[in-house]
């Protein structure tokens, strides 16, 4: 039976906590302190560490450096089992039930001993209506609305009696009306003497509910504070770095751009000359036309949540259109519907008969890793194609897109699994360039790329704009965004912002919405 710490006491407390994946260090002595009885929000941008820093102390991660306590006292948790134990649970951003089974059965997921539908339909009960939570015990989680689903998650960390619980993004896939219900079931659970670490984007909520708030940027600590103490502005300046962070960022940026200038070879001109090859026989005029065109478009969920909201925007011709959000904001949904993997559920879309799309995921979204690369290229419209494939002639463009975009490999019957992240990413922009015939939508065009890669990929769009393409990017990373778009569009609540192309002003349109951002939208100056 885990006991309560008395109110206002230090229950969780991390110092100097370091990890790191490969080369990206993705907490570089990252410090928190969580007190009983409180709700401590936990911001930062995509990216910052957040997440990483919660599944540390879940037990997901092992802290490479760094110190935790717990109860004042030192602790190693090397599973979630020992967080549990402790006291600890944690609802993750995409939930882990199993959807063909029973609210009671997810529930007893992971518990001991035999299990006894009945007994554990009764916990379920107990425990729901103890924490002011409606759940079928009965219920497949399959049939569940989202709302429910996440309900369902609490009470599964609540059975195990935590006395902290750390919440990953929970309002991001609830309607409104349900989000105010989990922030007001939030602030009662604290107020009972629990502890609770909210990860959000969204400040509102943040300031709302909270007690205290802590900014990460890039795996450090930078703001620590009583929610009473700061602002909005406070708080989006602290997790887009601060002027002295951002301005050794920008430098830092610089020297890394020179470097990679210095290291490219031959092999990204020759990225460059296939990209402006495949669009230069398409340019159709030196004037700007609307190539993408949405007018008022609505995106409803499968769950009635409105992931776009009344969005207008308008794509021109030879221009690379920029698209800064924080998760969840809905930008998946824009993207697939500029790309015409998605329909509108109300409003007017004008889109090319074939869009070229690169998704960020290009394992399960863009390619058969055990398929050779001439059945990858073939992947290329799939579903709206007719007649019959031929092969011979999918192998001699296949081979053609290898040299023209210097995909490292041997030939057109390779697999792709054997090639480079970086190879993998040209052959997927290789292939949708081909294809497409006036615009191209890129979803975190250099994740998991390193510097060579990324700057074959950066000038192979700016080569497909140049010739006349029409192209729409979305990255999780800011300074990417500003680099190569021409104009920005800020995506809020499901709400497209046209933004100045301004690092700062882009973030706070992510973080704050129109109303929170006026002045400075109008103010800034191109970066």
């Amino acid at each position: 039976m885990v006991t309560a710490a008395p109110t206002g006491a230090v229950l969780l407390s991390l110092d100097g906590i370091a990890h790191t994946f490969g080369r990206v260090r993705a907490l570089d002595g990252a410090s928190l302190q969580v007190r009983a009885g409180s709700v401590h929000a936990l911001l930062g941008e995509n990216g910052a560490g957040k997440t990483t820093l919660m599944r540390v102390v879940f037990g997901l991660l092992r802290a490479q450096q760094g110190v935790m306590h717990w109860r004042g006292a030192p602790i190693t948790i090397r599973s979630p089992s020992d967080a549990l134990a402790h006291g600890i649970g944690m609802v993750h951003q995409h939930f882990t039930l199993v959807p063909r089974m029973t609210v009671a059965e997810n529930i007893a997921l992971g518990g001991h001993g035999g299990f006894d539908p009945q007994q554990a339909a009764t916990r379920v009960r107990d425990v729901a209506a103890r924490a002011g939570l409606v759940l079928d015990p009965n219920a497949r989680v399959e049939d569940l609305p989202v709302g429910a689903q996440q309900r369902c998650e609490i009470v599964k960390a609540l059975a195990r009696d935590v006395t902290l619980l750390i919440l990953d993004e929970p309002t991001a896939v609830l309607a409104p009306a349900e989000a105010a219900e989990l922030l007001r079931w939030i602030r009662g659970y604290a107020d009972a003497g629990n502890a609770v670490v909210l990860i959000t984007h969204k400040l509102r909520d943040a300031l709302a509910v909270a007690d205290d708030i802590t900014v990460l940027h890039r795996g450090r600590t930078v703001l620590t504070t009583p929610a009473r103490d700061t602002d909005q502005a406070r708080v989006a300046d602290a997790m887009l770095g601060g002027a002295t962070v951002r301005t050794a960022d920008v430098l830092t940026g610089r020297d890394v751009t020179d470097m990679v200038s210095n290291v490219i070879t031959d092999v990204t001109k020759d990225v460059v000359t296939g990209a402006a090859d495949v669009v230069s026989r398409r340019a159709a005029s030196a004037l700007p036309r609307t190539v993408l065109a949405l007018d008022a478009v609505t995106v409803r969920d499968a769950n009635g949540v409105d992931r776009v909201r009344s969005a207008t925007m308008h794509v021109h011709a030879g221009e690379i259109v920029g698209i800064g959000a924080v998760e969840g904001a809905g930008q998946r949904e824009l993207l697939r519907v500029l790309a015409g993997r998605l329909s509108p559920t109300a409003g007017r879309r004008a889109i090319p008969e074939s869009v070229g799309f690169v998704p960020e995921d290009r394992h399960r979204d863009a390619l058969l890793l055990d398929a050779p690369l001439f059945e990858n290229t073939a992947l290329q419209g799939a579903g709206a194609r007719r007649g019959v494939m031929d092969w011979n002639d999918v192998r001699v463009r296949t081979s053609a897109l290898l040299h023209r975009f210097d995909v490292r490999a041997s030939g057109a019957e390779v697999v792709a699994r054997t090639l480079s992240g970086g190879n993998q990413q040209k052959l997927v922009l290789g292939r949708e360039l081909e294809a497409a015939r006036e615009a191209l939508v890129v979803e975190n065009p250099s994740r998991g790329l390193d510097f060579v890669a990324t700057d074959a990929v950066h000038r192979a769009l700016r080569a497909a704009r140049d010739a006349g393409m029409a192209v729409v990017v979305y990255s999780s990373d800011l300074d990417e965004v500003v680099l190569l778009a021409d104009r920005v569009f800020a995506m809020h609540d499901g709400t497209v912002i046209e933004s100045v192309k301004h690092r700062d002003a882009l973030g706070r349109a992510m973080l704050s919405g129109a109303d929170g951002i006026g002045n400075e939208m109008t103010a800034g100056a191109d970066a």
